[in-house]
């Protein structure tokens, strides 16, 4: 369980709790609804209160929020690459080839799996939320959530597109000089359920690239992102002439080449969901990309 505190500003006093969990906290209604199911959720100088209540000065507010375990999600142990972890956020360095979440096809292979025996081994329950989650064979810098609140305002920080800030590595076909800015709305393709395509009636997508290296006619570029669309990199790229090394979906797919799409999560930035602390990570680029880049 995750404890929130506030004691009472005067710019607070005689409001009604909900104002304070709402203005102070940044506690969603729907988790609001969530806290108010138990004893325990909302206190006020250790005692139970009502969101309807009214606080005063110097009073304390307690936010008690519960988690339980994903019931879906088998705990797996794994070796895990932990960056961080605090009582709120777990930032790990996934492989390449590791699925995120469970699926039909992987039930004991994913990132999931292990993130639930980390945390069993801590005698902690949670839930898995991953906040940006990779594809399967994308390496690199991941964040997880430990807690329902840590999720809420690290999903507004990705939805709003700057404040959680991602830059990615990747190896396309064919040689790029200069950097460039691909604003190109994705949409669903027709028929598919998992290709997404350049389309007027998709969402809007933004992809900022520079190009750091050339080697034997592909280019390594780094990469920065405004939005958060599924496939975004590896459409756009795709959609400019220059898709991923190795993407079977929108490119060349040739495993005596490259044995996956050459992407990499290379450095996230965030706010602490509750200390707003400007945090920065990074990860080194992934071997395989090392080793077709002769390093």
């Amino acid at each position: 369980m995750r404890k929130l505190e506030f004691k009472v500003t005067p710019e607070f006093s005689g409001c009604r709790v909900e104002d304070v969990l709402r203005t102070h906290f940044f506690i969603s209604g729907s988790l609001i609804k969530d806290l108010k199911k138990y004893p325990e959720g909302l206190l006020l100088n250790g005692e139970h209160i009502r969101t309807v209540d009214q606080v005063n000065e110097n009073d304390i507010v307690t936010v008690n929020i519960r988690d339980i375990a994903s019931e879906n999600i088998e705990p797996v142990e794994m070796e895990l690459d932990i960056i961080y972890e605090d009582e709120d956020i777990l930032i790990v360095n996934k492989p390449a080839g590791m699925p995120t979440h469970p699926s039909h096809e992987h039930q004991l292979d994913t990132l999931a799996n292990g993130v639930m025996a980390h945390y069993a081994s801590m005698g902690e329950t949670h839930t898995f939320r991953a906040v940006n989650r990779l594809d399967k064979d994308t390496s690199g810098v991941m964040c997880i959530a430990r807690n329902a609140y840590s999720h809420a305002r690290l999903a507004e920080q990705l939805r709003d597109g700057h404040r959680l800030h991602r830059k990615y590595l990747a190896i396309v076909e064919g040689i790029i000089e200069d950097a460039g800015t691909v604003d190109a709305p994705i949409a669903r393709l027709d028929g598919s359920s998992l290709e997404r395509c350049v389309h007027e009636s998709g969402q809007r997508a933004v992809t900022h690239y520079r190009p750091v290296m050339t080697h034997n006619g592909f280019t390594l570029i780094e990469l920065e992102l405004e939005t958060g669309r599924t496939h975004q990199i590896r459409v756009h790229m795709a959609y400019i002439g220059h898709p991923l090394l190795g993407d079977w979906l929108y490119g060349t797919e040739d495993h005596e080449l490259f044995k996956r799409q050459a992407l990499h999560s290379s450095f996230l930035s965030l706010s602490h969901p509750v200390t707003c602390e400007k945090m920065e990570f990074a990860a080194p680029l992934s071997s395989d990309m090392l080793e077709f880049l002769g390093k």
